[in-house]
């Protein structure tokens, strides 16, 4: 009998599951097998597998609810928890990158190679074109950045096609993923760091109004405090330059509102693009991390169909038509 009703509670749990919630619960499950093998040079690996499990029975515990609750507030909870639970992850990598590189940053090679290919450094040479009209407008844009996918992402859901909206979510999901291992290969600060004054910004680059919140905002997102100095802010800002995943991220989120025919993909594409060219202007990445970040978007989008039949079951919904397909 005991059998019988785990074996129910299983199967209960198999189909309540997205294909996002397999994913999430697969990248944890390497992250936490990471830590475990390095677990000698990590002091907080039993915290990071402690997280991750817990992060697993949320995730779970969140699917068997809108499945047997049938509740529009549980059920849309359970649709849009991915994005929140990239954000835990993203955190969770800082401390593991740190460890793997025992806390060197490779913002020598990524320098070395942006003057190769221009002779310059080039978030110093367009400190020629600054003016506060500008530096508002494009750290506006930048800011924007988790703006864009969630809004691509509501016209899908407003439409009610499961579908399309699980592959939007999952393709967004992986892409992030594939820049954590970027990040993981190739830690680094950026030149805001390296090439500039990290505490003189706010007087070389004034903005108007929102530029100094703004600001504030990206800092405390990169685990940034206010009122930080150089050397405090060197020492607790993300390594998470290479790729840009802000080039990355909004390319996919740029091609997909073109490919699902969104009435908002002319907006996203052309704030899409202010951003990706603040990301160097606001000094925030080397060149060389823009390209590969959008070198990095391509085989994303031509893998997600692949990753997403792998993942995906029932709680994704039915794939429409092909006449019926964008």
């Amino acid at each position: 009998m005991s059998t019988t009703y785990d074996s129910h509670n299983l199967r209960s749990l198999f189909v309540s599951l997205h294909s996002i919630d397999r994913l999430l619960i697969a990248f944890w499950a390497l992250l936490s097998l990471l830590s475990l093998i390095l677990h000698a040079g990590m002091p907080a690996w039993r915290i990071i597998v402690a997280a991750n499990l817990a992060a697993a029975c949320v995730t779970c515990a969140l699917a068997l609810a809108a499945r047997a609750s049938g509740l529009r507030l549980v059920r849309w909870m359970h649709d849009w928890a991915c994005f929140p639970l990239v954000v835990f992850t993203y955190k969770e990598i800082y401390f593991i990158v740190r460890m793997i590189h025992h806390g060197r940053d490779y913002d020598s090679l990524l320098i070395a190679i942006d003057r190769a290919l221009f002779g310059i450094n080039p978030t110093q040479w367009l400190t020629r074109f600054a003016n506060p009209y500008l530096t508002e407008v494009l750290q506006i844009a930048y800011s924007l950045f988790y703006v864009l996918f969630v809004a691509a992402g509501l016209e899908l859901y407003r439409k009610k096609n499961l579908y399309q909206f699980g592959y939007f979510r999952l393709t967004v999901v992986y892409g992030f993923f594939l820049s954590y291992i970027g990040y993981f290969t190739l830690p680094a600060v950026g030149p805001r760091f390296t090439l500039h004054d990290f505490s003189a910004i706010d007087t070389e680059m004034p903005g108007l109004l929102l530029t100094p919140y703004l600001r504030w905002f990206v800092n405390i997102f990169e685990s940034i405090p206010a009122g930080a100095t150089s050397s405090a802010a060197l020492a607790l800002a993300q390594r998470d330059v290479f790729p840009s995943g802000h080039t990355m991220l909004t390319l996919i989120t740029v091609a997909l509102a073109y490919k699902f025919k969104l009435r908002i993909r002319h907006c996203v594409m052309g704030t899409g693009s202010l951003l990706i060219i603040a990301t160097v202007y606001l000094r925030y990445h080397y060149v060389i991390d823009i390209v590969a970040g959008a070198l990095l978007a391509l085989p994303c989008l031509l893998s997600a169909d692949k990753i997403f039949r792998l993942f995906k079951g029932s709680a994704d919904g039915v794939e429409p038509p092909a006449r019926m397909q964008p």
